[in-house]
């Protein structure tokens, strides 16, 4: 299974282009990670720097224990949940994004239950009544793009596809935890790993809390509930 769609130049944090439209940067292509190769997913995170480090666990590990678990292992771990090279396998953890077959990014989605240390975290709570043990609702809580395809509406192509690709496993609604981005106010990527508002906002999330200044829950309905 995978999403197709034609990018611009448009800035990761800009209002993407209609799917289709023509573009000078080519065909932006999403596939589940586990039809995506191992060694395709760690291009993606790359040789060094946070996503090298993190190998997309920390959301997986609780607070007390992630010193405990050196990089080799965090690789070991997203390397069995991503289940790359099996297209047939019926569980994986993410997407991997391809530029004209150059993997280029990679967002987690999977039941909010997976992510151990969100459901002791604050942002996700604030000022809501959830039931953290709901695994009907999924979430994208991370992004990797990597250096020199940023800016290409990669981000956005992720957010998409992660909407179908929950729903077609029957999450009943789908959430993100993102960065509010200011016009003129240079961020690092590092702290953009959470993803940008307008990514979510374009692919048909809608802000539900304002947990702090800076971060926001957004959250897409994907079934109506039960009356």
């Amino acid at each position: 299974m995978a999403w197709l769609g034609k990018r611009d130049a448009e800035a990761e944090t800009q209002a993407d282009p209609e799917p289709g439209a023509v573009s000078p940067h080519g065909t932006l292509r999403v596939v589940p990670a586990n039809e995506a190769s191992w060694e395709d997913l760690q291009t993606v995170m790359g040789t060094r720097g946070d996503a090298h480090d993190c190998q997309c666990q920390w959301f997986k590990i609780r607070g007390t224990d992630w010193r405990d678990v050196p990089r080799e292992e965090r690789a070991a771990r997203l390397r069995e949940q991503a289940d790359c090279g099996h297209p047939d396998s019926p569980t994986t953890s993410g997407l991997v994004a391809y530029l004209d077959g150059e993997p280029v990014g990679w967002c987690a989605v999977e039941p909010r239950t997976a992510y151990l240390r969100l459901l002791k975290m604050r942002t996700p709570w604030v000022g809501r009544s959830e039931d953290p043990a709901d695994d009907g609702v999924w979430v994208v809580p991370c992004f990797q793009v990597r250096v020199g395809f940023r800016r290409m509406g990669v981000s956005g192509a992720l957010a998409r596809a992660a909407v179908e690709f929950a729903r077609e496993r029957g999450a009943r609604a789908i959430e993100g935890y993102p960065m509010v981005t200011e016009p003129g106010k240079e961020i690092t990527w590092g702290e953009l790993y959470v993803g940008p508002v307008s990514a979510f906002a374009e692919a048909g999330f809608v802000e539900v809390a304002a947990p702090s200044k800076r971060r926001r829950v957004m959250r897409l309905l994907l079934q109506e509930l039960p009356e």
